[in-house]
């Protein structure tokens, strides 16, 4: 049975949610100029405390040499080179104002990213273990040291592969029973 307070509109972003997976295969076929600035476009409207926007990003695609100096920085380095598009997250540090908020606000700056790229048929992987190397990626990009807090690299493409995932039932995370 559907809730009819749940519209077709409402329906589809939950499906999306639910739908959405880490992608870590592409096909080599370019990634467009427009689809870059779409995801970057949602990336930049998730929420942040105070509106502050502290995300900031830099776009690597492929041919551009610093495409292969990030692959030096992780061990993920086959998914950083055979990426259509990478995205390297960032907060300035010059526009945070909380930590914990600002952390929080590059989460859904990402989480709005990964989404995009899903809703474009796009496939895409947040890399986390690269932070360990956020020194490395900064030389690698050619930015100013301390200027910037590494958060993720985005990798994305046209996906070779489908995704899979399983999840903790809800009633295992929920604190207190609905």
């Amino acid at each position: 049975m559907t809730d009819p307070h749940i519209s077709d509109a409402s329906r589809a972003v939950l499906d999306a949610l639910h739908q959405r997976r880490s992608i870590r295969r592409f096909t080599g076929e370019p990634v467009t100029r427009d689809e870059i600035v779409a995801m970057l476009d949602a990336a930049r409207w998730a929420p942040s405390g105070l509106n502050n926007q502290p995300w900031r990003f830099l776009v690597v695609q492929p041919g551009d040499p610093r495409q292969e100096a990030l692959a030096g920085c992780t061990k993920y380095a086959r998914i950083v080179r055979d990426a259509g598009v990478l995205v390297a997250v960032f907060l300035d540090r010059e526009a945070c104002y909380h930590p914990m908020k600002d952390h929080q606000g590059a989460g859904a700056c990402i989480q709005n990213l990964l989404l995009a790229a899903h809703a474009l048929g796009l496939g895409a992987v947040w890399l986390g273990e690269i932070v360990n190397q956020a020194e490395q990626v900064e030389q690698a990009l050619g930015l100013p040291a301390g200027r910037y807090e590494f958060m993720a690299l985005i990798a994305a493409g046209r996906p070779a592969q489908r995704g899979s995932s399983d999840r903790v039932p809800l009633e295992k995370l929920l604190l207190e029973a609905l």
